[in-house]
């Protein structure tokens, strides 16, 4: 496989795109005078000559725009899903009737996001006529001050990007670092336009946009009530918040779903369903174009075991998905899925899954290979084919629960 360890870039984009509608909503235009995108920058980025400057910018191949960047198909009716004729579905489909106050605080938000991601864009601009590499060679104060200007912007979503962004500058060495940090602002400079174009986007891919800068959402129906399969719970943290995953599989709707949880450093979040069970719940999407997050809005029992496993594909199969889901979120790090009859095999210094009837292969992530659970997915397997769930992305394939070829429980790898 040798795409897999490349990041898609702004120009990547577009030629993945499955439509001419997508390669357009996703297309990157110049900045005018004017014209930022939130996000956020640490490291090596010099002090914008304007005050609403704060994360330099780099072009486009082929747009000649500054640029700068940094981490659910619709669902057929399933068992619980109310029909359309339904009083209940007609009452989700209804638009929730919103205050002339409400409205103006979104509308002040909204303004305030704006004029983050104009600065942004000039900060980027300036980044670029810097050079990226000098970049990491200003330490991460300037990054900080560019992620607490998207602070201040309301911009959650860009700050973070921002963040990652300067540790990416701070940390890169080697031949290679330049090219990822452009690809990296390419991807932020996507999105601040995309937020300050968003009037022009389908409603999908401006409700993705909205949630990429950091504007809350609610879920929206029709909830779908399924026995989920449980296929995976693991927990991230940085020193602001803990971030538990819950990916799980729809045994009828075929849907996978990711639940997301929350809690203080140091306090794990409340919401817990052990791997390898299935639960009869009800589960309702959040907006937003090809997106899994789910909320949890109804459970009618316990966790219960089950034989029943994901539908798998092979490893090209599982490129392919990621490409199309790029066409509805080009900002997506990784997307869930199932390989089937795969092997795991040492790849030099690291590893990668192979496919037992292809000659076809996907590298195992660095974050697969700083965990124990590499390890155990080579015992289950013991050179045999096994089943393996987890999250395939530029870098590699991240392996997060994995199933014996005959009769077995799931074994959780994370």
């Amino acid at each position: 496989m040798t795409d897999q360890g490349v990041r898609r870039t702004v120009t990547r984009v577009p030629a993945q795109a499955c439509d001419a509608a997508s390669d357009s909503a996703g297309e990157v235009a110049p900045c005018g005078p004017g014209e930022s995108s939130p996000g956020t920058a640490e490291g090596g980025v010099s002090a914008p000559a304007s005050a609403a400057s704060d994360a330099p910018s780099q072009p486009v191949p082929g747009r000649g725009a500054p640029l700068l960047g940094t981490a659910g198909e619709p669902v057929p009716d399933g068992p619980g899903e109310p029909s359309s004729d339904e009083p209940e579905a007609a009452a989700l489909a209804s638009p929730p009737t919103v205050s002339p106050a409400a409205r103006r605080r979104a509308e002040r938000r909204a303004e305030r996001v704006t004029a983050g991601a104009t600065e942004l864009e000039r900060r980027l601009a300036d980044l670029l006529r810097g050079g990226l590499i000098s970049a990491g060679q200003s330490g991460p104060a300037l990054w900080e001050e560019t992620a607490a200007r998207m602070v201040d912007a309301q911009a959650p979503g860009l700050a973070n990007r921002v963040r990652d962004l300067g540790a990416l500058a701070s940390a890169g060495v080697g031949a290679g670092a330049p090219v990822r940090l452009l690809e990296e602002c390419a991807l932020l400079h996507l999105l601040a336009q995309a937020w300050l174009r968003r009037d022009r986007l389908p409603e999908p891919l401006a409700a993705t946009v909205r949630s990429r800068v950091g504007l809350t959402a609610s879920p929206e129906g029709p909830a779908i009530r399924d026995d989920w399969l449980v296929l995976a719970q693991y927990d991230t943290s940085d020193s602001r918040l803990i971030t538990r995953r819950i990916w799980l599989h729809g045994t009828v709707s075929g849907r996978t779903a990711l639940l997301l949880s929350y809690g203080a450093p140091g306090r794990a979040p409340d919401l817990t369903l052990p791997a390898g069970l299935a639960v009869d719940a009800e589960l309702t999407p959040y907006p937003g174009a090809g997106q899994p997050r789910t909320a949890l809005t109804g459970r009618f029992g316990a966790p219960a075991p089950t034989t029943v496993r994901p539908p798998g594909t092979t490893t090209s199969g599982a490129l392919a998905r990621y490409g199309a889901a790029l066409r509805d979120d080009p900002w997506r790090e990784s997307v869930p899925v199932t390989l089937d009859r795969v092997v795991p095999v040492p790849d030099g210094d690291g590893w990668q899954l192979a496919d037992a009837d292809e000659d076809q292969a996907v590298p195992a992530s660095a974050a697969a290979r700083s965990r124990p659970g590499l390890w155990r997915l080579v015992a289950l397997s013991g050179g045999a084919p096994v089943r393996v769930f987890g999250e395939c992305g530029p870098r590699g394939f991240t392996p997060l629960a994995a199933w014996p070829q005959g009769p077995g429980e799931a074994v959780p790898l994370c």
